[in-house]
């Protein structure tokens, strides 16, 4: 058996970070050629000290969960909500409240080497929230999951993408940034003012996912349920729940060939194809033709528009839908029970 690599001290724009176990393979398929443990070390220190853009416009002051595998993607998946208290000075922590009212100290993401630290733990993919640590309870980012359902994959959610997410979100003068999901998917992030809470924002996504659904319904669904969605991409409006997260920008996903999370232009979107998109070929895309998001900050938008077409929904007769089973009751809400298993349902359909 060949002998344990020896740790090393990484320079991660000075502050030093400890790797240990660079040649543990993390994804088998790669091998040592492309998938171990300092592979996704070393592409996440890439793609965190870029001078504009990268994952720190991604995840910079955001509470973030850790979705770590640290003996590699076939062994045991850690979602880390909390912080470890045995952490080195320089990772900082964001106090988040969930939504049973328990508070939590997340990851607080300032400086490069966090995120470098985190991979070191082996973390694969980062889920931020769509808040900043001065304010958690109010949201400053739109997201918007085009989730494939069965029968459906990447050109059924890149053809809602282009042909009615973006034609909507220009008539609304909300400027849409897309990425991939590192999957199948495609979401689309819209930056607002943050003086909404989880409750509007997530009326205001619904509000939006029911318009998508008006202009495609032969393509697109709401339907929470899984059993009245069909062959269609489901706009899933419950990413924008409190504690709800979605792999970040440039997060890599648990796939054999370590794909990324990638932001591209609309421009590109047409030809782009999930697998294009790895560790090994994203740092050099982007020191290529920089990050489609690096300017998300730039504006702010306001959600009032969104608003107003709630409250037409609602007075249609269009109310609230239901949440995740794990969050309470909440006003409003519809029976969060199973349509085959509603027998009023049933009755009144009879």
């Amino acid at each position: 058996m060949a002998a344990k690599a020896p740790a090393e001290l990484l320079d991660v724009d000075g502050i030093e970070v400890r790797l240990s176990s660079p040649g543990k393979i993390y994804f088998p398929k790669l091998g040592s050629a492309g998938g171990t443990k300092r592979h996704l070390v070393d592409y996440y220190r890439a793609i965190a000290t870029l001078e504009r853009g990268g994952i720190m416009t991604a995840l910079r002051d955001r509470p973030t969960h850790l979705q770590r595998f640290p003996d590699g993607i076939e062994g045991e998946e850690i979602y880390q909500k909390r912080v470890p208290a045995k952490r080195p000075e320089h990772i900082g922590t964001c106090r988040v409240t969930n939504p049973n009212g328990r508070t939590a100290d997340a990851l607080r993401v300032r400086h490069p080497a966090d995120v470098v630290w985190a991979a070191q733990m082996g973390n694969v993919t980062f889920h931020p929230w769509p808040v900043r640590c001065a304010d958690t309870d109010r949201p400053d980012e739109l997201r918007i999951d085009l989730d494939p359902q069965p029968g459906t994959g990447f050109a059924q959610a890149r053809a809602v993408a282009l042909e009615i997410v973006r034609p909507l979100l220009d008539e609304l003068g909300l400027v849409g940034y897309p990425k991939t999901s590192g999957g199948r998917g495609i979401h689309v992030y819209v930056r607002i003012e943050p003086r909404w809470d989880f409750v509007e924002v997530r009326r205001s996504a619904i509000a939006l996912a029911r318009e998508i659904e008006r202009r495609g319904p032969d393509l697109v669904t709401t339907a929470w349920w899984k059993e009245e969605r069909g062959e269609r991409i489901f706009v899933d409006f419950n990413q924008t729940a409190r504690d709800k997260t979605i792999a970040s920008a440039y997060s890599v996903r648990k796939t054999p060939s370590a794909t990324v999370s990638t932001p591209v232009t609309w421009a590109e979107l047409p030809d782009v194809e999930p697998d294009d998109f790895t560790i090994a070929t994203v740092p050099e895309l982007v020191g290529r033709r920089g990050d489609p998001m690096a300017d998300i900050d730039a504006v702010a938008h306001s959600l009032d528009v969104l608003l107003e077409m709630s409250g037409r929904d609602e007075t249609a007769g269009l109310g609230d839908m239901p949440y995740p089973p794990q969050y309470p009751k909440m006003p409003g809400e519809p029976k969060r029970v199973q349509p085959s298993r509603d027998r009023d349902r049933r009755e009144r359909e009879k």
